[in-house]
């Protein structure tokens, strides 16, 4: 078996993806730290063409060094905004007709696995700090929570492993892969 050579992998430049359909979700990141954990997640947006990045709060924006150095460019091609507070984002995506989640361990969330999307229906998907996770106000805010079942002795994992599996997760149920 030979690995193959990037130039043989076909994949889109800049202006093609940007002029390409995306897929109906939208990251949300809501006061994430690592600038690393930023990157990682822009790049995974890139692999599955999510529709754009929210960036709240304490969240960096590019252009930044340590995001470059995960995202290796792709914070050059998905669309990202910055808002000050993460409600902001969250009314914004409801004022769109987003379906908001929350991805949090919360009473009444539903299991990754378990979640069912609708055809025709636009998703958004908020990932919270590292440490905190997701504010509560937003957790309220939002239409639901989703919450990836863990079974070891830690109850949490990487904010951009938790969106590396949501994003596969979604285009999965959404008819992408």
């Amino acid at each position: 078996m030979k690995k193959k050579l990037v130039t043989e992998m076909g994949r889109m430049g800049r202006e093609e993806f940007r002029a390409s359909s995306k897929l109906p979700l939208t990251v949300v990141l809501d006061n994430v730290r690592s600038l690393h954990n930023v990157g990682s997640v822009f790049r995974t947006s890139d692999a599955f063409r999510v529709e754009r990045i929210l960036l709240c709060g304490i969240t960096a924006t590019p252009p930044a060094a340590e995001i470059h150095k995960t995202a290796l460019g792709a914070e050059d091609v998905v669309p990202w905004q910055h808002f000050a507070d993460t409600m902001e984002a969250v009314a914004l995506l409801k004022s769109e007709g987003y379906d908001v989640y929350s991805i949090e361990q919360c009473e009444g969330s539903i299991a990754l696995q378990e979640f069912s999307t609708l055809p025709g229906r636009r998703y958004a998907v908020i990932m919270g700090n590292e440490v905190k996770g997701v504010q509560q106000q937003v957790v309220d805010a939002s239409d639901g929570a989703i919450e990836i079942p863990q079974f070891g002795t830690k109850h949490s994992l990487n904010v951009s492993v938790t969106a590396g599996m949501v994003i596969w997760e979604f285009a999965k149920k959404l008819g992408w892969v």
